[in-house]
């Protein structure tokens, strides 16, 4: 697909509109363009924010990867490192920590000199650069344009990004599925989070509310539930689980989503043995 994303002739720009309560806002310019072949659609895409993303995260693997060259080097040149086999085998393990960047090195080692040469393939190196921002979809809908997959795309991260957001808070975390019946209720809790962040957010945009359920946690994430712990003179201890007073902007939220301000009732609860 080189040839294809270098030819720009084909690409739409993709119209994503701006917060209505944010005019200044600026979104990210994504260009979209569509190639069937047999039975499946391939969608090719480029991502002007993605571009700064792309190059930053090689930059960062280059970066890590000269450092444990020179690393490397300096163990053969003080003879540390020896056996053509063994320098061999910690080049390999160089290029599978560092794949991203290693295969637009040259990396070998000479047995007669015993020296470490390294050299950057600079036509792969420029290649690469070029297609920072880059990403290639694909998808068996023959019925969707280029735009229409894109969305939908975007829609799926929306989803995970609604899972990832309940699998944290309660713990979920790490899941590791075996059987085929897991998955699916992966799924069908993936797409109950989903339903629910989307509700609630479509509940404040129609009263006028424009935050996104990433804002809304971290306005909501000062309103707390303590336990206040007081030990008194015979041994026992009370314990008192409530919440913290809500500020006004906290107050606001669940006005919009005619929530109750209190999150709990107090709970008191003794215990005979001393903090």
């Amino acid at each position: 697909w080189l040839a294809e994303f270098a030819d720009e002739g084909d690409f739409a720009q993709v119209h994503r509109a701006v917060s209505p309560t944010n005019p200044a806002q600026r979104k990210s310019l994504v260009k979209v363009k569509s190639r069937r072949r047999g039975d499946q659609t391939h969608v090719l895409c480029h991502s002007s924010e993605r571009v700064a993303k792309d190059r930053a995260i090689r930059d960062k693997q280059e970066a890590r990867l000269t450092t444990d060259l020179e690393r490397l080097k300096a163990r053969i040149d003080k003879g540390r490192l020896a056996q053509p086999v063994k320098i061999g085998e910690a080049i390999g393990r160089l290029r599978e920590r560092y794949p991203r960047v290693a295969r637009y090195w040259r990396i070998d080692c000479q047995a007669d000199s015993k020296g470490l040469t390294v050299e950057l393939d600079q036509g792969r190196h420029e290649r690469a650069a070029a297609l920072d921002g880059c990403y290639l979809l694909k998808t068996d809908r023959t019925d969707l344009e280029a735009e229409e997959v894109w969305r939908c795309y975007s829609l799926l991260t929306m989803v995970e990004a609604a899972f990832r957001s309940l699998k944290s808070p309660l713990a979920e975390r790490p899941i590791f599925h075996q059987l085929e019946r897991r998955v699916e209720t992966h799924i069908f809790l993936a797409l109950l989070a989903y339903h629910l962040l989307i509700a609630i957010e479509t509940t404040l945009r129609r009263q006028g509310c424009h935050s996104s359920w990433a804002s809304l946690r971290q306005k909501l994430g000062s309103h707390q539930i303590a336990t206040i712990v007081l030990p008194t003179s015979s041994g026992a201890t009370l314990r008192i689980r409530k919440c913290s007073t809500p500020e006004p902007e906290h107050r606001e939220i669940y006005r919009l989503l005619d929530l109750p301000e209190k999150i709990i009732d107090p709970v008191r609860s003794w215990s005979e043995t001393p903090v």
